[in-house]
């Protein structure tokens, strides 16, 4: 048996824990999520669904589209509990579990014939010990790589199970519409119509030199994807430790010179906290949340150097920019640091990296911890000149 991935994700999460715990809003339309004047619906029952609510849609249009809803605050040390208790009941089946968020993961559980049985029967006891554990229901794709898995998953909701292991998967997803492929964000999805492009099949399809033209390298990754192709592993949460920083905003940024300003300073935050826990980062991941729709788009970058200092980590941040349309109105900016290092006294730079770059950035990290233990002794707010 080849690779087999599990995505499995819990069914409208936040929402199904208040109709468990809260008998009165069984089988009746829930949302979830902040109830003030910008709020945002974090989650929605399958009633709810009905009405046209889904996450990340505003609070407000959420109360005109379902007036008779139930709408609650979240309560996330419930919730966090409870993701808990689910990710133990994964790793009762593998040892490879990589957490997404809140309420869903992957599981590697390929060679797990023996114990488990088949990879559909498998799937049917994770479900069973979720409910068993949580009286929750979760939805599973079942499939050889991670991206298949995940698209699967979301085929049979709620309380499904999806067989993605099929010799003819490509033919399978060329219907698929391309916001569906992992990395197609709005900018993207604009470009690739204004080409022609608009299901899988048209990617898998798409000459390689025009995607490469318009797209960069990241035109073949996407054509990979199209082809359900994907050599990601599956990595343990204990893996997967990052360090971020992201601003919600009362009134909507636009403009790549708004977004700077605010990663910048992002950057030297998260930088001053890699220097504190010790760690050095390979990767840096920029993250925008746009207004209309509410759409979350990130993108990253793995760093040609490990990073300690906010200089470098503003550098490689910026150099995903181009994937993001920022003349859109943003909501919301973040950046985080991944992929670490512990501190070995020394930057290791790539094998063909210039001396001279690796000179400029160790002073840079030099006189960053010196203006750490400057603000640490005399506060924060300790101007450094």
């Amino acid at each position: 048996m080849k690779n087999v991935i599990f995505h499995v994700d819990m069914d409208a999460f936040f929402a199904s824990v208040e109709q468990r715990d809260r008998p009165q809003f069984k089988g009746k339309p829930v949302i979830v999520g902040g109830l003030g004047q910008r709020g945002v619906v974090s989650a929605a029952s399958y009633e709810a669904r009905r009405f046209g609510v889904h996450s990340a849609q505003p609070m407000v249009k959420a109360k005109q589209l379902c007036p008779q809803g139930h709408f609650l605050s979240p309560r996330m040390k419930c919730y966090s509990d409870i993701s808990r208790e689910v990710m133990t009941v994964f790793r009762d089946f593998s040892p490879l579990v990589e957490p997404l968020s809140v309420d869903e993961a992957f599981l590697d559980m390929s060679g797990t014939e023996k114990l488990f049985g088949m990879p559909m029967d498998a799937a049917q006891q994770v479900k069973d010990a979720i409910y068993e554990k949580t009286q929750l229901t979760c939805s599973i794709g079942v499939a050889p790589n991670k991206f298949l898995a995940k698209l699967s998953s979301e085929l049979n909701k709620p309380n499904g199970v999806t067989d993605f292991l099929k010799p003819n998967i490509s033919e399978i997803i060329a219907p698929f519409p391309l916001k569906k492929l992992w990395g197609v964000g709005p900018k993207t999805l604009t470009q690739l119509e204004t080409l022609g492009y608009f299901t899988f099949g048209d990617v898998q399809q798409a000459s390689p030199q025009t995607l490469t033209h318009h797209l960069g390298k990241h035109g073949a990754v996407l054509q990979r994807l199209a082809w359900g192709k994907d050599d990601r592993e599956v990595t343990p949460a204990t893996e997967r430790k990052s360090i971020g920083s992201e601003n919600t905003f009362n009134q909507d940024i636009v403009g790549q010179d708004r977004v700077c300003a605010h990663l910048r300073k992002q950057c030297g935050e998260v930088a001053k906290e890699l220097r504190r826990k010790g760690f050095r980062a390979q990767g840096v991941r920029v993250k925008i949340r746009y207004s209309q729709g509410f759409k979350t788009q990130t993108a990253q970058i793995k760093a040609s150097s490990s990073i300690q200092d906010g200089a470098t980590l503003y550098q490689a941040a910026i150099q995903t920019l181009s994937r993001f349309n920022l003349d859109q109105p943003i909501r919301l900016v973040g950046v985080a640091a991944f992929d670490f290092l512990m501190n070995e006294g020394q930057t290791q730079m790539a094998l063909f990296e210039e001396t001279h770059q690796a000179e400029l950035q160790e002073k840079r990290e030099r006189l960053e911890h010196l203006g750490d233990a400057i603000q640490q002794k005399y506060g924060d707010h300790t101007v450094l000149t």
